[in-house]
Order: structure tokens, then C-alpha cells, then sequence
């Protein structure tokens, strides 16, 4: 068995480069990728939010090594199409309309792909007409949404009844999440989970393809 520890050290500190030459050196040995993402991006990434939770590691550790996690997915992504694994389930992701900002949604799409999710990333200032087509298109299991301003949580309301006008929020589930955003405000506009942080989220997004109904 290809022994992967040098990977997960490389994610945990954050070091991308160390962390693609960790995973090709890997695949090389004969390590599957599917392996690398079970054995070593996964475990990683769970310890990274557990060091988060615990207050051991802030935003910009969270930062570096979402980035670190990015650069071995854009390696083992085709590797893994290839072989016909099936993802966890498929999310499609943005901050809403009116907001610029990506710092969490970036770490949460980083953190969903370590365990195992396909993740579709539309960006920033995302409008309800761009999230409805999208899932239409995509036919995701998951819609995740974001906000780090008050003053854009509305958008959040409008997407869900955008997806719902077009016949499509009995397709997916819905998870919100964003420095102002709360579970009772998740819960006022019809979102199926709230994630608090990077972590929560993707807890959240493998309860919602478990129990889907």
C-alpha cells in the first residue's frame, strides 16, 4: 500500500506544491485516485475543520490548504472520470447576487470535493437566473448558497423562490451559509440545512444526500 502521509502533511500546512508532487508521486507508485481523495485529501480536510473548530487553526490556514486540496483536484479530477467513480453527489455552489465575496464558499467547494463531492462553482453576485439554470442544466443533488453581507441575505430568499417558480425545488435540497446567516434564517426561507462554517457545511451536505427525502 503507496504510503500517503506525505499528502495529507502537505494539505494540512497548506503547501500546494508540495502537496501535487506528494499525489503524482502517489499515482506513480500506484496509488488509485480514488485512494488519494479516501485515504489522504478526505482525512485532511476533516482534520483541517476539526483544527478549525478547536481554534487551532484560523481562516488563513482554512485558506491554504483549500488551495492546496484544489491543485491535487485539478490532477486526479480526470483520473477519476476516468475510472468511473461516482461522486458523493453533486453541489452546485455560489455567493448570491449583489455579493462579492468567496472566501467561504471557495473553502467550503474545497472541502465538499476532499469528501468525495462533485462540485460545480458558479462564482460570486450569482442571479437566480444563472442558479436556475444551472441546476437545470447540471442536475445537482445540492444547492449551496452564500452570503457575507446582511444586505445581500435576501438574494438568498429569492434564489430558493426562484428554483421553486421554475419547478425545480423539489429536485434539490438547499443549504445557506455566510457570516450573518443563521439556522432560523435558514429556516424562514425554506433552506434544508445551515452551515455555520466550512465544516458544517459539508457535514450538512452528507446529511442531505443520506436522508434526501
Amino acid at each position: 500500500m503507496v504510503d500517503l502521509s506525505s499528502l495529507r502533511d502537505a494539505i494540512l500546512d497548506g503547501d500546494a506544491a508540495a502537496a501535487a508532487t506528494a499525489a503524482s508521486a502517489a499515482l506513480a507508485g500506484g496509488a488509485s485516485p480514488l485512494e488519494l481523495v479516501e485515504r489522504a485529501i478526505g482525512p485532511a480536510m476533516d482534520e483541517v475543520g476539526r483544527l478549525f473548530e478547536e481554534g487551532e487553526y484560523f481562516v488563513p490556514e482554512l485558506l491554504v490548504s483549500a488551495r492546496a486540496t484544489k491543485q491535487v483536484f485539478e490532477l486526479i479530477r480526470p483520473l477519476l472520470a476516468q475510472a468511473g467513480v461516482a461522486s458523493r453527489g453533486r453541489v452546485v455552489l455560489g455567493t448570491v447576487q449583489g455579493d462579492q465575496h468567496d472566501i467561504g464558499k471557495n473553502l467550503v467547494a474545497a472541502m465538499l470535493e476532499g469528501g468525495g463531492f462533485e462540485v460545480v462553482d458558479l462564482g460570486v453576485d450569482v442571479p437566480p437566473s444563472r442558479l436556475v439554470a444551472a441546476v437545470a442544466e447540471r442536475q445537482p443533488d445540492i444547492v449551496g448558497l452564500s452570503a457575507l453581507l446582511t444586505t445581500t441575505m435576501p438574494a438568498m430568499a429569492q434564489a430558493v423562490k426562484a428554483l421553486a417558480d421554475a419547478g425545480l425545488r423539489e429536485r434539490v435540497r438547499v443549504m445557506v451559509g455566510g457570516a450573518p446567516v443563521t439556522q432560523a434564517f435558514a429556516e424562514s426561507i425554506g433552506a434544508d440545512a445551515f452551515g455555520a462554517n466550512a465544516n458544517a457545511a459539508v457535514d450538512a451536505a452528507r446529511r442531505l444526500v443520506i436522508s434526501p427525502g
